[in-house]
C-alpha cells in the first residue's frame, strides 16, 4: 500500500526539455573548474567519473578538494531568478490535488531553489514538506543515510512509500532501501534502466498501490 509519495524536483515536476537543468549544469561546471583550477572540459569529464561515487557535485568537491563553503556554492549555482526559464503547467496543481496522499519534495538541491521552483510552478501548497540537501547534512540521494533520514522524518517504512525521480541511480538506491521507485524519463534517455518508468508525471497513478494490496 502506498501511504506517501516523495517527489524529486528538477526534471520531475517540470519537463526535462526545460533549460533549467542545462543552466544549472553550466554554472556547476564553471564553479568547479574555477575551484579546482582546470578547464570546464576537464571538469565535465571528472564529474562524469566521480558522480559514480557521490550523490552530488558538492559532495565530491567537499570530499576530494577540501571545499568548505556550501552556502557560497548554492548561491552561485542557484541564483535569484533562475526559475524564470520555467513554464507553469496549468494541469499540474489539479493533478497533485487529486492524489489523496501526503506528498513531499525530496531534492538534492537547497531549500531556496526548491521554494523558487515550486512558487514558479504554482504548486508549493500541495506538498507537506520539503526535504533538501541541507536537511540531509549535505548528503544527497542515493545515499542510504539520506533516504533513511527522510523516512524517519515522515514516520513511515520505506515499503509504504513511493519515490518519483528522473535519475536511475536515485530510484535504484531508494529501491535498495526497501521503497518503491518510479523513474520519470521524459525524453527516453534511459531505455535500459530496468526500472518502472513513466514519460510524464500524469502516468504516476498506475504505480500508486491502493489500500488492501
Amino acid at each position: 500500500m502506498t501511504r506517501a509519495i516523495l517527489f524529486d524536483l528538477d526534471n520531475t515536476l517540470y519537463p526535462a526539455s526545460a533549460s533549467m537543468e542545462a543552466d544549472i549544469v553550466r554554472r556547476m561546471n564553471q564553479y568547479a573548474a574555477n575551484l579546482i583550477g582546470v578547464s570546464v572540459e576537464e571538469v565535465m569529464a571528472l564529474r562524469r567519473e566521480r558522480m559514480k561515487r557521490y550523490g552530488t557535485t558538492l559532495e565530491w568537491l567537499m570530499a576530494e578538494h577540501g571545499f568548505t563553503d556550501p552556502d557560497g556554492y548554492f548561491e552561485a549555482i542557484h541564483p535569484d531568478g533562475e526559475e524564470e526559464v520555467l513554464e507553469p503547467d496549468a494541469n499540474l496543481a489539479p493533478f497533485l490535488d487529486s492524489i489523496g496522499l501526503p506528498k513531499y519534495i525530496f531534492t538534492n538541491g537547497p531549500m531556496e531553489h526548491a521554494i523558487r521552483v515550486l512558487r514558479k510552478l504554482g504548486i508549493g501548497k500541495h506538498f507537506d514538506r520539503i526535504f533538501d540537501v541541507r536537511f540531509n547534512r549535505l548528503k544527497g540521494k542515493p545515499a542510504r543515510e539520506a533516504i533513511e533520514r527522510v523516512l524517519t522524518a515522515i514516520g513511515l517504512p520505506a515499503s509504504d512509500t513511493l519515490l518519483v525521480d528522473d535519475m536511475p541511480r536515485y530510484v535504484q538506491g531508494y529501491a535498495d532501501c526497501g521503497g518503491k521507485g518510479v523513474l520519470i524519463d521524459h525524453e527516453g534517455r534511459h531505455p535500459d534502466s530496468g526500472l518502472p518508468t513513466i514519460k510524464t508525471i500524469y502516468e504516476l497513478p498506475a504505480f500508486i498501490e491502493p489500500a488492501g494490496r
